[in-house]
């Protein structure tokens, strides 16, 4: 009879901080572990320890494996063995580890989101210092970047990702698999402090309203306190035409993105540099974020080589009133976020009116006025953002922020 061997990792070519785990259950012999590592002379003791305590939790006691290191953290070793215990064996057992202290914070509702860092959901290389680069947001993703075999490793290295690598502060996100699917990711998501869920292919607020059920279930069995936000992405021409009710389904969606690879496919149309194929259903997103108080978030710019080819779009994508964009490089990050930033033109116009709101709030007046011109409620509360938003990126100092908070003249 031939052996049954079950696999997950990867290894070979340029994978590093990676592993390929070989799992043989036996009839004897207690666990028997193969260790191939160039680091194998300092922590070889360590994986071997970790692998045997990983299959002890599982009640695996009799199984040979081998296991082709490439620098592999424990957070990946564990996942890795994990998903060859559960190739092997039904269980709903998951081994975890602690959730790291630099992990336990949620995120704003409107915080800033000019930036979002795809990192696929399988390459742990990837993950581990994404966040030195400060993207706005870092996405885990579990759609179009993992192969179809590979979502189930997937799934438990993005959950063991979430509890132990630190991301600096950035806004923890995890693109799901497209409904109905994506339903079954949010287990491995949910109980782990995840602060933001990017639905793809989007179409209706029903979907929302079924993931949503989804959450809650979630964080009801597992006491989760903290808000899970909702990123959908619009990526056909339904989901376009159906972009309001999606923005207005729930309190929890801040954002809708649009993805113009699959909403060009879909259209039948080439997406060009131009863009003008996907002029109205870029407009037509922003407007439904607008109309529903919510950010509109730009698709990514994909040839990375094309630095000024990115300032510009960035440049267009703002006029259009979009409020940040995906990026697949930590180089695009800065030119993002230089981009979506306010100019010198724009922080001087916000300063005056809010001085003009802060002078008529001193004088009781209902009515506020900036020269000849009357200036109205969301004029002025779209000045406030802009000082903020300065504010946050060093452009101007902290005591306006707080100056114009307590209605003093900036």
């Amino acid at each position: 009879m031939a052996k049954k061997i079950f696999k997950a990792g990867n290894t070979g070519g340029r994978i590093r901080s990676d592993c390929l785990m070989n799992l043989e259950l036996t009839g004897s012999g207690g666990i028997k572990i193969n260790l191939e590592s160039k680091v194998k002379k300092l922590y070889g003791e360590d994986i071997i320890n970790t692998s045997k305590e990983v299959c002890s939790f599982f009640d695996i006691k009799n199984a040979s494996i081998d296991i082709t290191d490439t620098g592999a953290l424990p957070f990946v070793l564990t996942a890795r063995l994990e998903a060859c215990i559960k190739q092997a064996i039904k269980t709903d057992k998951e081994y975890l580890l602690p959730l790291i202290e630099e992990n336990t914070y949620s995120t704003p509702k409107e915080q800033f989101r000019f930036s979002r860092l795809y990192l696929p959901g399988n390459t742990p290389s990837m993950m581990l210092n994404a966040g030195v680069h400060k993207p706005n947001g870092i996405i885990l993703d579990l759609e179009d970047s993992v192969a179809p075999a590979k979502k189930a490793e997937a799934q438990l290295l993005v959950r063991n990702a979430l509890r132990q690598v630190n991301f600096y502060g950035a806004e923890r996100m995890v693109r799901i698999n497209q409904f109905p699917g994506g339903l079954d990711d949010l287990k491995y998501i949910i109980p782990h402090n995840v602060n933001l869920i990017l639905f793809p292919k989007c179409e209706s607020a029903e979907q929302i309203h079924k993931l949503e059920e989804k959450i809650n279930e979630l964080k009801t069995k597992f006491n989760i306190k903290q808000p899970v936000f909702l990123m959908p992405i619009i990526e056909s021409a339904l989901g376009v035409e159906m972009a309001y009710e999606i923005a207005s389904s729930s309190e929890n969606v801040v954002a809708l993105a649009i993805g113009l690879e699959d909403y060009t496919a879909d259209l039948g149309a080439r997406r060009t540099k131009e863009a003008t194929e996907s002029f109205y259903a870029r407009t037509r997103l922003v407007n439904a974020c607008k109309a529903a108080g919510i950010q509109a978030i730009d698709s990514v710019f994909s040839d990375v080589a094309d630095e000024e080819g990115l300032r510009q779009n960035v440049k267009i994508s703002k006029s259009l009133g979009f409020e940040g964009m995906g990026c697949i490089h930590p180089r695009q990050i800065k030119v993002i976020h230089e981009g979506y930033a306010p100019e010198e033109a724009e922080i001087e116009k916000a300063k005056k009116i809010v001085n003009a709101f802060i002078e008529a709030s001193e004088k009781g007046l209902g009515v506020v006025s900036l020269g000849t011109k009357m200036i109205d409620p969301p004029v002025v509360k779209r000045a406030q953002k802009i000082i903020d938003l300065a504010v946050k990126l060093n452009m101007l100092p902290e005591n306006w922020r707080k100056d114009f908070l307590n209605n003093k003249a900036i």
